[in-house]
């Protein structure tokens, strides 16, 4: 199946991971990405990961998880040289995606003006951590830093996430303007430059409670008892019983069970979802430490609510779930490492995981055969250190 995104070219100069993430996503629907990377500092995700093996020969399982579908050149922008090949390079493509310091690559005369110089219809992505404008525009962060700076740490009781999970949305949020610039595109003809910020993803992931923080009679609300995990017998359960008609349902089922937890019963709109007791918290957290979590989880469902056990990440990818809907896949050449695809299926145009994640300047040669590059020019570029 053609994907999506068939003959869209990218050039991808990014590095760690909302960058990749973001190209991955576009590589997964088909697009033709070529990772550039400096020959003397490559993309460190390459080097991180629980196989040493892999990280020493430059394909850490970091790099792997989005390095998948791309082909990979080692071109230094440094040089005059390779400043000259990458503009070539835009003049063909469609998209450019970067993440580098808001003004780093404008400084090596390869900022959007110069690009847009050189190709009027290139769609150009930067992604930071501030975006390139603002007092911290030219501010690096990290995930850690966004999560810090969002509110999201004190929103989590100070606790930092233990995944990256605003670097993996600012990709999407990448993701959908590119896809969305080049829609524009075909109508307009023209090219467009894209300002990507993780701390306004931040934002918009907190969206309902950055809006009451800025009420003047934001609500001050204990956390709600069916929006919790509660321990059981033998684990954890995640309750999700969130509307009021949710809990008349919840009420009704410990019921049947022989439970009558005191006030609970009596819920019939949001004010009493967010004014229950203590006590009838403290009444459900002793109901449920009455069983298994796996047997709660069953009754739950029974009866139309939602519920999870909480399961390590270890069972979490083992599970059929995942291998009925084909989320893991391999490829030919790398049929021993299970990577993410796609998070959803389409019907037509969808993606998938063709080729594996490439070696540092796997394909560099080919790419500058492609541009027209003579083999005596080629190998003089390799001699001097250009390219690799």
């Amino acid at each position: 199946m053609t994907g999506a995104l068939h003959d869209i070219k990218v050039l991808d100069l990014t590095h760690v991971l909302a960058g990749p993430f973001c190209t991955y996503q576009l590589a997964l629907l088909g697009a033709d990405v070529i990772k550039i990377e400096d020959p003397s500092a490559p993309d460190c995700a390459r080097g991180r990961g629980p196989d040493q093996g892999g990280n020493a020969d430059g394909l850490g399982l970091n790099y792997q998880v989005q390095g998948g579908n791309k082909r990979a050149m080692a071109l230094d922008l440094r040089t005059q040289e390779g400043r000259a090949l990458l503009l070539q390079m835009a003049q063909r493509a469609d998209v450019l995606v970067e993440n580098y310091t808001t003004g780093a690559l404008a400084r090596l005369g390869l900022g959007y003006d110069d690009l847009a110089a050189a190709n009027p219809s290139l769609i150009h992505c930067a992604i930071t951590g501030f975006g390139d404008s603002g007092p911290m525009a030219e501010i690096g962060a990290y995930d850690n830093v966004i999560q810090a700076t969002s509110g999201i740490m004190a929103q989590c009781g100070g606790q930092k996430a233990g995944v990256s999970f605003v670097d993996y949305a600012t990709g999407y949020a990448a993701a959908f303007a590119v896809t969305s610039a080049l829609v524009q595109r075909q109508k307009t003809g023209q090219g467009t430059h894209i300002s990507v910020s993780m701390l306004e993803v931040a934002m918009q992931m907190m969206a309902p409670e950055v809006a009451a923080a800025q009420h003047p009679n934001a609500p001050q609300r204990d956390k709600e008892a069916g929006i919790a995990c509660y321990d059981t017998s033998d684990g954890q359960l995640m309750l999700g019983a969130f509307r009021p008609q949710q809990y008349v349902k919840l009420a009704a089922m410990l019921a049947g069970l022989g439970h009558d937890v005191a006030g609970l019963s009596g819920i019939r709109d949001w004010p009493d979802v967010w004014a229950i007791p203590a006590a009838t918290k403290a009444a459900l957290a002793a109901v449920f430490a009455q069983k298994p979590a796996e047997e709660w989880v069953v009754l739950l469902h029974a009866a139309d609510l939602p519920a999870a056990q909480v399961n390590t990440l270890k069972d979490a990818v083992q599970a059929p779930q995942l291998a009925a809907r084909g989320y893991f896949q391999t490829t030919a050449n790398a049929p021993q490492t299970p990577l993410p695809g796609p998070a959803f299926t389409m019907t037509q145009g969808g993606g998938g995981l063709r080729s594996a994640p490439p070696k540092l300047g796997a394909h560099t040669r080919d790419i500058l055969a492609e541009l027209g590059t003579p083999e005596q020019a080629i190998a003089q570029l390799y001699d001097s250190g250009v390219v690799a």
